[in-house]
């Protein structure tokens, strides 16, 4: 195995999925408080699942601070991410998320942006 593909490995290794049933409602609203993450839930609930990597959206933060909100997103059970050579790519957990918080996820996405 190469150095690249060891690195990759551990990097997937890194990703905990949490399943929306266990997460506590605070942390579910907490995750949904935040435009950028807002507009992140957004704009993966426009696409086919597994197409959008996390460096290609369009957002006002630094790279760091991206990592956390997909972070944040990944533990209250929104997201699934999966690593795909350098790309870590995105998945909306809608059918999961409504199972555990019914009515929450629509909310949020069909609320107008950032009022």
């Amino acid at each position: 195995m190469s150095v690249r593909q060891q690195s990759n490995s551990a990097r997937a290794r890194g990703l905990t999925h949490v399943h929306p049933k266990d997460v506590p409602l605070q942390d579910a609203l907490t995750a949904v408080a935040d435009p950028v993450r807002r507009a992140i839930l957004r704009e993966l609930a426009g696409l086919p699942d597994w197409t959008k990597a996390c460096g290609t959206f369009d957002l006002p933060v630094t790279k760091a601070t991206r990592s956390h909100h997909f972070a944040v997103l990944r533990a209250a059970g929104l997201i699934e991410q999966r690593d795909e050579g350098p790309r870590r790519l995105n998945r909306l957990r809608r059918p999961e998320f409504d199972e555990a918080f019914p009515g929450l996820l629509d909310l949020v996405l069909t609320s107008p942006s950032d009022r």
